[in-house]
């Protein structure tokens, strides 16, 4: 029997990297990235590190950062000169895109339909769900929204890949901030309620390819917080690098990938590297 290459364990590629190296695809979070500079100074370590990949053919060696837009900024923000970074490619098979969708409460119908109608540029219809959805898979709507009463409205936008990228960031921002909402995996509101009754209306947003990231990336344009998931295997996590050897400005930042050697070489020698292929349920995020 063949086994499949993808469970073959590999160690993540880490690497120290400019700060200003770092382009996001997305929007971060402004009330999540205030706590988290604070936290990542009071506890002195950098837990998780972004994930990034390199973007093609660019003259400056940037990376267009996959997940982690908000830790990214934060490092930014606390003046670290340099980033620890696990770099990942698109082509890889074990690097897979995938989109949240949004799970709204304290709405009604009726006032997020005038909030969105409000939108200049933005076209709203009730469709029948079958046909809405089958037109967001066509990519003939931007998103759509199921409510609970079973109807949908598809969202419609014109224009090129920047356009419609700027009134999804409009919609987006009817609630992000001033909404309660969550990110959820499923396209089903009936599922989405069962766990969450508070639920009113559900945003469905297409599915993104790769090279839409990059180009939205490069183009200095930013996708809204929240809408691409990235699943990739082999995920580093619980690092606890210090930030000090982060926010050092007198060491180059060869020094510090000799550094990140040697403690990779220590963290392998006392065997405090595990792989966990089953899903896993964390309890202290």
């Amino acid at each position: 029997m063949t086994r499949d290459p993808l469970l073959d364990y590999r160690l993540p590629d880490l690497r120290f990297v400019p700060v200003e190296a770092l382009v996001p695809h997305e929007e971060h979070d402004e009330q999540r990235l205030q706590p988290l500079v604070r936290r990542i100074r009071e506890e002195a370590v950098l837990r998780n590190p972004p994930v990034v990949a390199p973007l093609p053919d660019d003259p400056e060696g940037r990376f267009v950062v996959l997940d982690g837009a908000n830790r990214a900024t934060a490092a930014r923000r606390a003046g670290f000169p340099h980033m620890l970074v696990q770099v990942a490619r698109y082509e890889e098979p074990w690097v897979r895109l995938h989109t949240w969708c949004h799970a709204l409460g304290d709405t009604t119908c009726e006032d997020l339909e005038h909030t969105l109608r409000a939108i200049p540029g933005l076209e709203v219809r009730r469709e029948p769900q079958l046909h809405a959805r089958a037109m967001l898979a066509r990519r003939e709507a931007l998103a759509l929204v199921v409510f609970e009463d079973g109807h949908a409205d598809t969202l419609h936008a014109d224009g090129d890949l920047h356009r419609r990228n700027a009134l999804l960031n409009a919609v987006v921002d009817t609630y992000r901030g001033k909404k309660r909402f969550l990110r959820v995996t499923t396209e089903s509101l009936v599922e989405t309620r069962a766990r969450h009754p508070e639920v009113t209306a559900l945003v469905v947003f297409p599915h993104f390819e790769p090279f839409e990231v990059i180009e939205l990336a490069t183009g200095g344009a930013r996708l809204p917080a929240g809408i691409t998931r990235h699943l990739i295997r082999w995920r580093a996590l619980r690092l606890n690098v210090p930030t000090e050897v982060l926010a050092d400005r007198t060491r180059p930042i060869e020094a510090k990938a000799e550094w990140l050697d040697g403690w990779l070489r220590d963290r392998l020698l006392h065997r405090h590297v595990r792989y966990y292929e089953e899903p896993t349920v964390l309890f202290d995020e």
